[in-house]
């Protein structure tokens, strides 16, 4: 269904050329659009002329036409006057008012059909056979990205996304929550993941400028079939989870930067709490101050370096040492063997997870 304000500025354009009066009504004879500074009652003759085989008619000194959606009699458009002149106007407001009603009813077609597309609501033989109805290209390379505002209720995130990618046909847009929209975007082979980044990066940057400052864009990977995009909007919402938890400084994330922290997301709260026991034998990682926490979240970013992590930390390297010892009488573990490296960098993973979770619970 078209809005009354699209019909509204149709019927105005249409009067502003012809100096004409319009008016649209619905098939009860109920004013929808009008351009006139009067209200007139077009009831009985509205019932009369649907009841007519006739797709014009001329009734009381004025021309009427129908609109059809889909054979289903949908507007009655009324040009006042009569004669050569008001005729062609007519017929042109009709011919416009009935382009709109098929352009709309096609995009709410193609919105319904990504939903479902993202949802897998959908056997693979009505993919393809609505795909080609809908004139959508099934063997293009696409991507799904996940645009999430965390003041949805607030401001509509979905019109923003559109207005950002103006009337770029390669993009299919739409909104599966109120605070979650997603872009199927069709891609060219070179240089797609930079294209990806940057075109997630102009989004997130346009929707602060518009008063959104809480924007997280997730994107899975490409694929080459149609029937293959729920598996990159499951992707991309993955990525949306797991970037919360384990990047939440990053504003774009992908479902190929998760790294293992893909695989802990997937692990049973109670594996979790059995690998932390085992590792920590009973001990608990609260048990850690912060000056040590972050001597060591230094000491990876540096690749296990004792000299580098010490001079960026502004300490000297012995201090760096002794803090390593300490924590190694603590737990067990010796950061500066990279296994044991490994496995207290899971475990702090693991215990950031799990206090995720326990929160998102509560």
């Amino acid at each position: 269904m078209i809005s009354s304000q699209i019909l509204q500025n149709s019927i105005d354009g249409m009067k502003n050329i012809s100096r004409m009066d319009l008016c649209v009504t619905d098939t009860d004879g109920k004013v929808v659009a009008t351009t006139a500074s009067f209200q007139t009652n077009y009831t009985a003759a509205v019932e009369e002329f649907v009841k007519s085989p006739a797709d014009s008619q001329e009734i009381q000194n004025s021309l009427y036409f129908k609109i059809y959606d889909d054979q289903q009699l949908e507007y009655i458009v009324i040009c006042s006057g009569v004669g050569e002149n008001a005729y062609v106007v007519g017929k042109m407001a009709a011919f416009q008012i009935q382009s709109l009603v098929v352009a709309y009813k096609e995009r709410f077609d193609k919105d319904n059909f990504i939903k479902n597309l993202l949802l897998d609501n959908l056997l693979l033989v009505d993919i393809y056979g609505r795909a080609k109805r809908l004139h959508i290209q099934t063997d293009v390379r696409r991507v799904c990205l996940i645009v999430e505002n965390e003041n949805g209720k607030d401001i509509n995130c979905l019109d923003q996304v559109k207005d950002f990618l103006g009337n770029d046909k390669r993009e299919f847009v739409t909104a599966v929550d109120e605070n979650n929209v997603v872009v199927v975007k069709d891609l060219t082979e070179e240089n797609e993941a930079e294209d990806i980044e940057k075109m997630a990066c102009d989004i997130v940057a346009y929707l602060k400028k518009e008063g959104m400052p809480n924007i997280r864009i997730a994107y899975g990977t490409p694929v080459n079939e149609i029937k293959d995009v729920s598996r990159s909007y499951k992707e991309a919402k993955m990525a949306l989870d797991v970037g919360k938890i384990f990047f939440d400084e990053r504003s774009v994330i992908a479902y190929g930067q998760l790294g293992i922290g893909r695989l802990i997301y997937q692990l049973p709260i109670p594996l979790c709490k059995m690998f932390i026991k085992e590792i920590f034998d009973g001990k608990s990682m609260d048990d850690i101050d912060e000056e040590t926490l972050v001597t060591i979240n230094k000491f990876f970013e540096n690749s296990l370096n004792v000299s580098e992590t010490s001079r960026q930390l502004f300490i000297h390297r012995n201090t760096l040492v002794y803090r390593l010892d300490k924590l190694q009488k603590t737990t067990g573990l010796d950061l500066r063997v990279f296994e044991d490296a490994i496995t207290f960098r899971i475990a702090l993973m693991v215990v950031r997870y799990m206090n995720y979770m326990e929160n998102v619970e509560y």
